[in-house]
């Protein structure tokens, strides 16, 4: 059995003003993020998901002032996803340290230009990364600066060339996913920065920075920072994947 990408009654991608809320619960709030916004807003007052959270609590409080929001973890801009807040900074603090103690299970969704051969697999690799290029590298283990780099991916699916993989990752450095796959000849799709191809169109309006690229941050397993108990967070991907044809298999 196989289902659609988009659950019936539930929206997978809103408009960038509005907010796509999976969960609400005290201190915790977890938002499917659209690809193109910003996870934390940063100086020249650039719209972002951190600000449009923001907005959203202090409407709901009716707060006069600013209101606190932690910021544990973010994703690239160009991809979409699941990022987890929190209201209070005791709570951050604990979301904060799943993270760092990698206790937090993080599975992605990808959809790659080629098929990957083995099909599954573990990817270990040394990264460099040039902060001010915001480009990283894969390099030889011992490199000054370097940092490894792990994640497990499995093939779901083969279209037209295409995959659609599934990922887990074991690490949280920069561009990861996408570096790693690339580098093996398996560049995600819209992703030019790191060896995906474009048309001439697509060229011609390509931003590293904004465009979106076929990658989503799916689920996260973690634990309720005031209750400890576990917390299952899923994000229907965005509507545009529609175009590559894929299906997830019913019960994954």
């Amino acid at each position: 059995m196989e289902t659609d990408f988009t659950p019936p009654n539930k929206p997978s991608e809103q408009p960038l003003s509005e907010l796509d809320i999976l969960l609400e619960d005290g201190p915790l709030i977890a938002v499917n993020k659209p690809p193109g916004l910003l996870t934390q807003g940063v100086p020249h007052a650039q719209p972002s998901l951190e600000g449009r959270v923001k907005a959203y609590l202090k409407q709901k409080l009716a707060k006069p002032g600013n209101v606190y929001l932690g910021v544990p973890h973010r994703l690239d801009r160009p991809v979409s996803g699941i990022v987890i807040f929190a209201k209070n900074s005791k709570a951050a603090a604990r979301l904060a340290e799943q993270f760092r103690e990698r206790s937090i299970q993080k599975i992605y969704l990808a959809v790659t230009e080629t098929v990957p051969i083995p099909s599954e697999g573990r990817l270990v690799d040394w990264l460099l990364k040039d902060a001010e290029a915001a480009h990283v590298s894969v390099v030889s283990e011992g490199t000054d600066g370097a940092r490894q780099a792990v994640l497990d991916y499995a093939v779901i699916a083969v279209k037209e060339g295409r995959a659609l993989i599934q990922i887990e990752l074991h690490t949280g450095r920069m561009h990861q996913i996408r570096v790693q796959l690339a580098s093996r000849g398996w560049p995600i799709i819209d992703d030019r920065q790191y060896g995906a191809a474009l048309s001439s169109e697509q060229e011609a309006s390509y931003d590293p920075q904004k465009t979106p690229i076929a990658l989503h941050a799916w689920r996260l397993l973690l634990k309720h920072p005031v209750r400890y108990d576990a917390v299952r967070l899923e994000a229907p991907v965005p509507t545009a994947w529609s175009r590559f044809g894929f299906v997830l298999p019913k019960g994954m």
